[in-house]
């Protein structure tokens, strides 16, 4: 099969065999798969989880028809169309945990369906499970223009949240985060954000705050917290490193979270995929809960795709059809 392959020249479309589904895996025929962020430090040759290296075909979520069904895959037939998180997504055929696969909505073509499962299983799973997300409360989403953080903002109006805030350093891109909920936008470059935030809310401060930038905005986000606030570390598009006021973090009483997939075992992850589905289906089946499609480009072209979401100059999400 062809694959978008990690060498030391880059990623390069090989000629690889393909995965065989182990008995709690499902074999996907591949049509369509989005990029993530997480895929271009992959691509750079670098280690994310269990995964990286020469060798290492990219790629994290994907939909496609099911081709072959483990002993103990549970739920799933030959001929089923699923959108899947997982690895080595851009290929002609991949293999996901069967707890990892989702079936499409009939009205959902492959292209759209692939630009789900990250987004949202990172997204309910922060809100809702790590984030304790009740009705009512506000909630502030740092790097609202991503693919995830576009979701997060749906979700969190789906159910039913307050004053929803989502930044964005770039004008354009924060002037749309409206369309997808958010009652207020702010650009996180402005050192008088937080009093926005407080503005917003009464002077109290958000509930909880869904952070993917982390360093650069740690102590912001805490400034712009209510007491016994909470703050749920997702991404560190901001750096992994930086500097942290334990004062103000004692002084606020905020329970700081911390989550990723990458530890994680499969048990748990099927887990996290039936809460979402219990909360969240209903509204994707109807495409209440949906991400913009940037751009596509053909599987061949997967060191193109890599490049353009480099450039950082799309919104919404960047897909590869196989």
């Amino acid at each position: 099969m062809k694959a978008a392959v990690v060498t030391q020249n880059g990623v390069e479309l090989r000629d690889v065999p393909a995965p065989v589904a182990e008995r709690n895996q499902v074999l996907v025929r591949v049509r369509a798969c989005a990029l993530n962020r997480a895929d271009l430090a992959v691509a750079a040759g670098h280690k994310h989880g269990a995964i990286g290296g020469p060798g290492t075909i990219v790629g994290m979520e994907f939909a496609g028809e099911v081709a072959e069904v483990g002993a103990e895959a549970s739920g799933l037939k030959p001929g089923d169309r699923v959108m899947c998180s997982g690895a080595a997504g851009f290929a002609e055929y991949a293999v996901a945990d069967w707890g990892r696969a989702l079936p499409i909505p009939a009205n959902m073509s492959f292209e759209q369906a692939a630009t789900l499962p990250v987004a949202l299983m990172t997204m309910h799973n922060a809100l809702v499970t790590a984030g304790r997300l009740a009705a009512g409360e506000s909630v502030l989403i740092q790097g609202a223009s991503s693919g995830v953080g576009l979701m997060a903002l749906q979700i969190a109006k789906h159910l039913g949240a307050g004053c929803v805030i989502g930044t964005s350093t770039n004008a354009m891109r924060r002037g749309k985060l409206a369309q997808f909920g958010a009652d207020l936008a702010l650009d996180t470059a402005d050192p008088a954000w937080p009093d926005a935030v407080l503005a917003a809310t009464g002077g109290q401060g958000v509930h909880l705050i869904i952070d993917q930038v982390s360093a650069s905005v740690a102590n912001a986000n805490m400034r712009a917290a209510r007491v016994l606030g909470r703050i749920v570390n997702v991404g560190r598009l901001g750096g992994a490193k930086g500097e942290f006021d334990y004062d103000l973090h004692a002084l606020k009483r905020i329970d700081y979270i911390g989550v990723t997939f990458r530890t994680r075992s499969a048990e748990e992850v099927r887990e996290i995929n039936r809460r979402m589905r219990a909360d969240l289906w209903g509204a994707i089946e109807a495409g209440r809960l949906r991400l913009p499609l940037d751009r596509s480009f053909p599987l061949a072209e997967a060191a193109a795709a890599l490049a353009y979401m480099r450039a950082n100059a799309h919104f919404g999400k960047i897909v590869l059809s196989a």
